[in-house]
C-alpha cells in the first residue's frame, strides 16, 4: 500500500502559517512608488521642454540658408521675374504713370487762346506763358507734377515713365477747364474765334485714336475734368476712362461714379488764414459773399438771401469773382465763425475749400453732395450739415449756428488744420499727392474692367455698369442733432 508525500499538505501548512504582512504589503506598494515615479518623469520632460522652447524663441539665431537651398530659391524668384532682393520690399511698388505729349492746342494752346482773348499778345514760344489764376487749376498742378523729373518727385504716390509700354495708367492732360472760360466775360463781338467745343471734338478723335487707348477701350486713362460742363459733348467717348471731377452734377450715372472716379477739391482763391484758433476776432456769426442767382440746385441761394439777409450778424452779399471781391471774401471768412455754402449750379463750389484754409467752420446746405478723399477725411468733424428743406425754414439755420458752443468752433478750426493741406495744391505733400493716391486706388478696377471686357459682348451701355455707383441722395436734418 503507498503512502501519499506529504509535500502538499506541508506546503499548505507552511502556506497558512506565514503570517500575512510579511509578503502582501511589498507588492501592494509597487504600484504607487511606480505611479509617483511616472508623475516625476512626466513633469521633468515638460519642464525641459520648456527651458528649451524659452531659449529657442529669445535667444536662437537662425542659420543662413545653405547655398543649395538659396540657389533654389533664387531660380524661383528668377522664373517669376522677381528678384530676391525685390521680393523682401514690404511696400508694393508704385503704380506708374505716363503722360501723353500731347499737341500744343490742347494744353499751352488754350493758355495763348485765353491771352489773345484779353487782349494779349502772340509768344515765339507759349511754352513760356503762365496758366491763369482761376479755381480750376487743378489740372495746372498736376500737368506739372509730371512734367517734372521722376528724381524730383520721390515723395509722390505713383511714379512717372516716359515708356508707355512701362505705363499701368496714362494720364491725358488737356486743359479742359481753361478752354470753357476762354471767351468767358467777353463782351459781344470781342470774343476770339476759339471754340471750345471744337477742342473737345479734335481731343476726343485725337486720343481714341492713340494705340494705348484702343488697346484697353480707355479704362487704364485719367482724364481731369474739374469743370462740371469740362468736355460735355463728348463725355460718352471717353467716359470708360477714370475721370477727375469736381462732382457729379453734370454727369450720368452711366457716365461718372464714386467707384469708377476721383472727385477732386477746387483750387481754393482765399488767402489761408494764419491767425490762432478761437472766436474773439471773429464777430460775424454766418458769412457768405457769391452769385445769387444760379441755376438748378443752387436756386436755394436766392432762397437763403430772403431768409438771412436781415438777421443780426449775418453777412450775405452778392458778388462776382473779381480781385476786390476776393480780397472782401477773405476778410469776411477770416472774420467770421461759421461760412455758408449752399449748392451752386452743381452740388459743389470752391467756397468750401476757401472756407477751410480761412478756419470758418463750413456750413453745407447742399444735398447730394459729394466731397473729395472721404476715405481720410470726416467732414463732420469739421463742418456742419444741413439738409436743404430745414434751412428754408425762418429762424432755423442761425439759431441752430447760435447754440453752438465757443469751445466746439475751436475744436471744429482744429480740425481743419489738421488736414488743410489736402486742399493745397502747391503744399509739396498736399492736393496733388493725394489726388495721384486716390487714382492708384482704382488699379484694381481698372484691371477687372479691362480683362471683364475681354470676354463680354460689346455693346453700348446707357445703364450704370458695375464701375458705377450712384451719390448717395439720402441726408440728415442737420449734423448738430
Amino acid at each position: 500500500m503507498k503512502t501519499r508525500k506529504p509535500t502538499t499538505s506541508a506546503a499548505r501548512g507552511s502556506s497558512s502559517s506565514s503570517p500575512p504582512s510579511q509578503t502582501l504589503p511589498l507588492f501592494s506598494n509597487m504600484p504607487r512608488k511606480s505611479s509617483l515615479f511616472k508623475h516625476t518623469l512626466i513633469a521633468t520632460v515638460f519642464f525641459i521642454l520648456a527651458i528649451y522652447a524659452f531659449f529657442s524663441t529669445f535667444f536662437h539665431t537662425p542659420l543662413p540658408p545653405s547655398d543649395s537651398a538659396s540657389d533654389s530659391s533664387s531660380s524661383l524668384l528668377d522664373l517669376g521675374g522677381v528678384s530676391s532682393q525685390e521680393n523682401s520690399i514690404p511696400f508694393p511698388e508704385k503704380v506708374k504713370v505716363f503722360m501723353y505729349d500731347l499737341p500744343h492746342k490742347f494744353t499751352y494752346g488754350i493758355i495763348q487762346q485765353h491771352s489773345l482773348a484779353r487782349g494779349g499778345s502772340p509768344v515765339p514760344d507759349i511754352t513760356t506763358l503762365n496758366y491763369p489764376g482761376h479755381q480750376h487749376m487743378h489740372e495746372w498742378f498736376l500737368f506739372s507734377d509730371l512734367a517734372r523729373p521722376q528724381s524730383d518727385r520721390l515723395g509722390s504716390p505713383v511714379a512717372k515713365v516716359t515708356d508707355p509700354e512701362e505705363a499701368d495708367l496714362f494720364y491725358v492732360p488737356a486743359f479742359s477747364s481753361l478752354s470753357l472760360i476762354v471767351n468767358a466775360g467777353r463782351p459781344p463781338g470781342s470774343a476770339s474765334a476759339y471754340s471750345d467745343e471744337e477742342m473737345q471734338e479734335q481731343l476726343a478723335e485725337w486720343l481714341t485714336g492713340q494705340e494705348y487707348w484702343k488697346r484697353n477701350n480707355g479704362w487704364d486713362h485719367v482724364i481731369i475734368a474739374g469743370d462740371p460742363n469740362a468736355l460735355y459733348r463728348v463725355v460718352d467717348r471717353i467716359k470708360s476712362a477714370v475721370l477727375l471731377v469736381s462732382d457729379f452734377g453734370r454727369l450720368r450715372p452711366d457716365q461718372g461714379s464714386l467707384v469708377k472716379d476721383v472727385v477732386i477739391p477746387y483750387s481754393h482763391r482765399i488767402s489761408t488764414y494764419t491767425g490762432d484758433f478761437g472766436v474773439k476776432d471773429r464777430t460775424t456769426l454766418l458769412f457768405f459773399m457769391g452769385n445769387r442767382y444760379r441755376k438748378e440746385g443752387g436756386k436755394i441761394r436766392d432762397l437763403l438771401f430772403q431768409i438771412l439777409e436781415n438777421e443780426e450778424d449775418v453777412v450775405i452779399k452778392h458778388g462776382t469773382q473779381s480781385r476786390e471781391n476776393r480780397r472782401a471774401a477773405s476778410r469776411g471768412m477770416h472774420t467770421s465763425k461759421f461760412c455758408l455754402n449752399p449748392a451752386g449750379d452743381t452740388p459743389s463750389a470752391c467756397r468750401l475749400f476757401d472756407s477751410i484754409v480761412s478756419l470758418c467752420v463750413p456750413v453745407i446746405v447742399s444735398d447730394s453732395i459729394e466731397l473729395p478723399f472721404e476715405d481720410i477725411i470726416d467732414y463732420k468733424k469739421f463742418s456742419v450739415f444741413v439738409e436743404t428743406t430745414t434751412a428754408l425754414k425762418p429762424g432755423y439755420l442761425v439759431s441752430l449756428l447760435r447754440k453752438v458752443p465757443e469751445q466746439k468752433i475751436i475744436e471744429y478750426q482744429k480740425a481743419m488744420k489738421e488736414v488743410k493741406r489736402y486742399y493745397d495744391y502747391t503744399h509739396p505733400n498736399g492736393t496733388v499727392n493725394e489726388i495721384w493716391r486716390q487714382v492708384s486706388q482704382k488699379l484694381p478696377l481698372i484691371k477687372l474692367m479691362i480683362n471683364r471686357d475681354k470676354r463680354l459682348v460689346k455693346r453700348e451701355l446707357s445703364e450704370p455698369n458695375c464701375s458705377c455707383l450712384c451719390s448717395n441722395q439720402t441726408g440728415i436734418t442737420n449734423s448738430l442733432g
